[in-house]
């Protein structure tokens, strides 16, 4: 149930705040939050991360749902019942999907939040680009737990930590 509300929580905060931006500010629009540091930039991004494969939406449509797919089945081959891990699987899903609605309905993916220190910029992200993020870099915290505390003998193999 917390893998379900949470997807559902976070795909609806990206649904949200991009419609926001698409309501409020024109493309290539700048809006500085901390100048200097921190705006809120609305951007058209037709690729996936950095813009690569700009203009592959329909490939990044199926690699989406492949994604989630593979995911959703296989999800007991690498989740174990951890919270840390049904946390990170709740924020891959929910960005995957909130991303995903963009793609299908707009052809692009709406990012909004811009992070530059000087002349080095950042690109423009998301919500959902940053539960992917959290979402990975939690499920492997997860594994780098589970793993040192199988080796130091705390746990039997494949035992949640949490």
């Amino acid at each position: 149930m917390l893998v379900l509300c949470l997807s559902f929580a976070v795909a609806i905060l990206d649904q949200a705040t991009k419609y926001l931006v698409r309501s409020h500010l024109r493309v290539g629009e700048r809006i500085p939050v901390i100048p200097s540091v921190f705006d809120l930039s609305y951007v058209r991004n037709t690729g996936a991360a950095w813009g690569l494969m700009a203009g592959l939406n329909d490939w990044l449509v199926v690699l989406s749902v492949v994604m989630l797919v593979v995911i959703i089945v296989f999800r007991r081959t690498f989740i174990v019942d951890a919270v840390l891990q049904r946390v990170a699987m709740g924020l891959m899903i929910g960005g995957i999907a909130g991303n995903l609605i963009d793609r299908l309905r707009l052809s692009y993916v709406v990012d909004f939040l811009d992070f530059y220190w000087g002349t080095h910029h950042f690109p423009a992200f998301n919500v959902a680009d940053a539960s992917i993020c959290t979402g990975v870099g939690l499920y492997a915290l997860s594994q780098f737990l589970m793993a040192r505390a199988e080796r130091s003998g705390a746990l039997p193999a494949g035992q949640p930590t949490d």
